[in-house]
């Protein structure tokens, strides 16, 4: 299976040292350069973000379609990862573009791609038996890297994973 990423999903389970979930499912995930320099970026303030680099799992791959990249960041205002990250899937033809932001996730899907976030991996690992839980996750994803889920998708999510909601 080919998947892309952009930056939150890798960067996120980075912080909350669930990295290996997406070599787990995945085997390899490719990124394009913009979402490289923006872990670099992030590897400035994080150790567990800076490790990512160094993974031969993640490949770095040059998105070439500039006339594309160029119309979602000026006419969709999608930063420049997320708007390599799926022209590079629609260029690699990926069977799954991992992307979290909504912006990103609404132009991907318009433009035909299939996609899932951090909580949709969380839920095939727990569904692969990878993790016994998501709650624990998620809990971690907002408390430490600053995740943001509304309340009803929270007890979607917990919903779909056969645990227990909030209330």
């Amino acid at each position: 299976m080919l998947v892309v990423s952009d930056t939150s999903p890798i960067s996120n389970l980075a912080l909350v040292d669930r990295l290996s979930l997406l070599k787990e499912i995945y085997t390899t995930v490719v990124i394009p350069q913009a979402v490289a320099d923006e872990l670099e970026v992030g590897g400035k303030v994080d150790a567990r973000i800076a490790a990512v680099r160094s993974y031969d799992w993640i490949v770095v791959r040059q998105a070439t379609d500039i006339a594309l990249i160029k119309t979602l960041r000026e006419e969709n205002l999608l930063d420049r990862g997320e708007a390599e990250a799926i022209a590079l899937a629609l260029e690699l033809k990926a069977d799954k573009l991992l992307i979290d932001e909504r912006l990103g996730r609404q132009e991907a899907i318009r433009l035909g791609l299939s996609i899932t976030g951090i909580l949709g991996v969380l839920l095939i690992a727990k569904q692969e038996g990878l993790i016994p839980s998501v709650r624990p996750i998620i809990d971690d994803l907002i408390e430490v890297a600053g995740f943001r889920i509304s309340r009803q998708l929270y007890q979607e999510v917990l919903l779909v994973a056969t645990e227990d909601s909030m209330d």
